[in-house]
């Protein structure tokens, strides 16, 4: 994770005015640290933040910035013991969890970082990087459904954005992928397994194997739904209209009711026959 992101994430971690018990220059001090902070000049912003506690110890938005310092140091460890302190000051206090969840997860630990970040998500739903981190956590637990709760969460505030509906369409590819891995372990000759085979493969632009998969779905359970629908659209597409008729009429035997097959043997059968 970048400088610039780091510090976008907790934008009310750097703009809390200082208390009036603080010694006069320690606001300028402060401010002059938020803007190394900004500018990646770590080492400058790491003494301006020390030099405000010395003076003023009990400012939690202190310790919270510089554990953003020492986060991106790579000094996690230390990063957590600033975002505990600056939670001791103040319990309500919301930027510290996620700045731990970024160190959490940094560190391996990834059950902790969650319940962290899912904290601060909580407490800040606005926070995009909150939850972009959150959706990386759950994706390393092995909880890719949840991630995509996360990324569609960022894409619906704000549907213009084209990084965040790149990111929701990877995971789903990446909850597909897991879906596929899931059955293809509890049983590789599966129907379902093939069916989602096909499914991929017609949506890659590759006919031939998709069709090569929805049979072999249709052979291991003949009674499967949406197969031979599938297969229908595809010869229909390469203007087979006997092969679309046929596979129209299997479904239509194994979901009689089904609306997407009743309009499709309509539109087939008022079609030219070779």
């Amino acid at each position: 994770m970048g400088p610039s992101r780091a510090v976008a994430v907790l934008v009310l971690a750097v703009t809390t005015a200082a208390s009036p018990q603080e010694p006069a220059g320690a606001e300028a001090t402060f401010q002059h640290g938020v803007a190394a902070l900004k500018d990646g000049r770590l080492a400058e912003a790491e003494k301006d933040f020390r030099q405000v506690l010395e003076r003023s110890p009990g400012a939690p938005y202190v310790h919270n910035n510089l554990a953003i310092v020492y986060q991106q140091q790579g000094r996690h460890r230390e990063a957590l013991a600033e975002c505990r302190e600056a939670l001791r000051l103040d319990p309500s206090y919301a930027a510290p969890h996620a700045v731990m969840g970024g160190s959490l997860l940094a560190l391996g630990r990834t059950t902790d970082a969650i319940a962290e970040l899912e904290d601060a998500v909580r407490k800040l739903p606005k926070e995009r990087l909150a939850r972009e981190q959150l959706a990386r956590a759950y994706e390393r637990a092995g909880r890719p459904a949840a991630a995509v709760d996360q990324y569609r969460e960022m894409r619906d505030a704000d549907p213009g954005d084209a990084e965040a509906a790149y990111e929701l369409g990877r995971a789903y590819l990446r909850l597909s992928e897991w879906a596929m891995k899931r059955l293809a372990e509890t049983g590789g000759g599966s129907a379902r397994l093939h069916q989602l085979l096909g499914h991929n493969y017609r949506v890659q632009g590759r006919p031939d194997l998709a069709v090569q998969e929805f049979e072999r779905a249709a052979a291991a359970d003949p009674k499967l739904p949406e197969v031979h629908l599938a297969l229908a659209h595809i010869h229909l597409a390469a203007r087979n209209l006997e092969a679309a008729r046929r596979e129209v009429a299997r479904e239509l035997e194994i979901v009689p009711e089904s609306a997407g097959a009743l309009a499709l043997a309509r539109a087939i059968g008022a079609g030219p026959r070779p």
